[in-house]
C-alpha cells in the first residue's frame, strides 16, 4: 500500500492513567503481560501493508523512543521507515503540542515527504483493523477526509464525539459528548446504514468517532496551515463538514480507548476470558513486540485459574486468580493474587543482589511470601516485602501517596517503589 503513510500520536501528559505514566510516555505503558500500547497500531499498520511510519512523541519519551529502536527495524533490502518525530523548540516556534491537530500541524514541514493519503492513529487505543479496508473505503468515496466510526448503544453516547452521516456515508454533523435527549434524538442512525456495512445493530443506535482519520494529504495542510485550531476531534473535522468531503467508515470489531485507569484495568481482565473479544491468539495476525529470547515460566505448586502468565516468570507456591502476570515476574511462596495486574520485572536479580538485599534489609525484586493483592497494578520493577496486602483496608476510590496511588478503587504501585514488610495498604 505505496499510497498510504501513518502517523501515531504519542499522545499528551496521560493524566488520566497516572501514575503508570509518571516515568513514561502513554503508547510505553505494558499491557497484556509481554506488549506495550505502541505495539498495537504498529502491528495494525505492518499488517495492513503501511510501512512509512511517523511517530509523535513529547512527555517521558526515553522508554519510548528505545523500545521503537529495539522492536522495529526494516531491513536495508525492503522499502519502509519509522521516524520519531519528537517535539522540539525551534526558531519558530517555541511552544509544545498543545493536543492532536497542533502536534500533526508543528510536523508538517516533515509530512511534505509522505503518501497522497495520511492515516492519523493514536497510540493508546487497543484494536484489530485492517486499514486497506477503510482506505479502499476512503479512495471509492473520493473523499477528503474519513472517519472510522463504531455503533455504540444511546447510554454510551455521552462519552464520544456522535457523528450524523447521509445514505451516502457523508458526515453532515458532529457533536462532542452530547447528553441532552433532544440531540440523541437529532443524531440517531438509520438501521439500514449499518446493513450496507453488513453490521447487525444489536439495538445500538449512534455512530462514535474512533479517533481514526485518513486524510488526503492536501487536505490536512489545507485544515492546518493558518489556523491555531488544537484539537482534530474538537475542533478540525467539525469546523470542515461543509467544505471538505468528509465521510465516515463503520468498523463493528473490538475497540477500546486504553485513557482511564478503569478502562486499562478491565481491558485486561477482559483477555483473561476463555474466549477473549480481543483476541492475541491469531498466527495469521500476530501482534509484534520486543523479541526478549526469555526462557519459559518456572511454576512450582501454585494454583493458577484464568490467568496469563508471561515469559520468564518465577512463581513459588502462590495462587493467582483472574489476574496478568508480566514477564520476569516474582512470586514467592503463600501468597495470594485476585484480579491484578503484575507487570513483571525488566531484569532478574542475582545471588548476589539477594544477599545485597538480606544485608540492606531490603525486599526482593518482585513480590514477597504471605502477601495478598487484590485489585491492584504493580508497575515494572518492584520490591514488595512479605507480609504485605494490598488491599484498599478503607474502601477508597482515590488517594495518592508517595507509596501507591488508588484511582477509582484500583490501587496502583508506581514503578520502582519499595514496600516494606507488614505494609497494609
Amino acid at each position: 500500500m505505496a499510497q498510504l503513510t501513518a502517523v501515531i500520536l504519542g499522545g499528551g501528559r496521560g493524566t488520566r492513567l497516572d501514575p503508570l505514566t509518571r516515568m513514561r510516555a502513554k503508547p510505553a505503558v505494558p499491557i497484556g503481560g509481554k506488549f506495550r500500547l505502541i505495539d498495537i497500531p504498529m502491528s495494525n499498520c505492518l499488517h495492513s501493508g503501511v510501512r512509512n511510519i511517523f511517530i509523535l512523541t513529547q512527555f517521558n519519551t526515553e522508554s519510548l523512543h528505545r523500545h521503537i529502536y529495539n522492536t522495529y527495524r526494516f531491513d536495508q533490502f525492503s522499502k519502509g521507515f519509522v521516524r520519531i518525530l519528537a517535539a522540539q523548540q525551534t526558531s519558530d516556534n517555541q511552544d509544545w503540542y498543545q493536543g492532536t491537530a497542533d502536534a500533526v500541524r508543528k510536523n508538517l514541514r516533515f509530512l511534505k515527504s509522505a503518501d497522497e493519503h495520511i492515516i492519523i492513529l493514536s497510540g493508546d487505543h487497543l484494536y484489530r483493523m485492517d486499514y486497506r479496508k477503510f482506505f479502499q473505503h476512503h479512495l471509492d468515496t473520493n473523499a477528503d477526509i474519513t472517519i472510522a466510526v463504531k455503533p455504540i448503544n444511546r447510554q454510551e453516547a455521552s462519552e464520544f464525539g456522535i457523528l450524523k452521516v447521509n445514505g451516502d456515508f457523508r458526515i453532515t454533523d458532529f457533536v462532542e459528548k452530547p447528553k441532552e435527549d433532544d440531540i440523541l434524538d437529532a443524531y440517531q442512525t438509520e438501521p439500514t446504514l449499518f446493513e450496507k456495512f453488513e453490521i447487525e445493530t444489536h439495538g445500538r443506535t449512534h455512530l462514535a468517532s474512533m479517533g481514526i482519520y485518513i486524510f488526503r494529504k492536501e487536505a490536512l495542510f489545507d485544515v492546518l496551515s493558518d489556523n491555531t485550531k488544537e484539537d482534530f476531534g474538537k475542533e478540525v473535522i467539525p469546523d470542515n463538514l461543509k467544505n471538505k468531503n468528509v465521510y465516515a467508515y463503520f468498523f463493528d470489531g473490538y475497540w477500546e480507548d486504553i485513557g482511564t485507569m478503569r478502562a486499562f484495568f478491565e481491558a485486561h481482565f477482559e483477555l483473561t476470558q476463555p474466549v477473549p473479544r480481543f483476541n492475541f491468539y491469531d498466527e495469521d495476525y500476530p501482534f509484534y513486540t520486543h523479541a526478549r529470547f526469555l526462557p519459559a515460566s518456572k511454576i512450582y505448586n501454585c494454583q493458577i485459574n484464568q490467568s496469563l502468565i508471561a515469559e520468564g516468570s518465577i512463581l513459588l507456591g502462590s495462587i493467582i486468580e483472574h489476574s496478568v502476570v508480566g514477564i520476569r515476574a516474582f512470586i514467592d511462596e503463600g501468597t495470594y493474587v485476585q484480579r491484578s495486574v503484575i507487570m513483571g520485572n525488566s531484569y532478574y536479580e542475582t545471588i548476589k543482589d539477594r544477599n545485597r538485599n538480606k544485608n540492606e534489609h531490603v525486599p526482593n525484586l518482585g513480590i514477597g511470601n504471605n502477601c495478598i493483592i487484590r485489585n491492584a497494578i504493580i508497575d515494572m520493577d518492584c520490591k514488595i516485602g512479605n507480609n504485605v496486602q494490598l488491599i484498599n483496608k478503607d474502601n477508597l476510590q482515590d488517594a495518592d501517596t508517595d507509596l501507591y496511588s488508588i484511582h477509582d478503587g484500583i490501587i496502583i504501585i508506581p514503578k520502582g517503589t519499595v514496600i516494606p514488610p507488614y505494609t497494609i495498604i
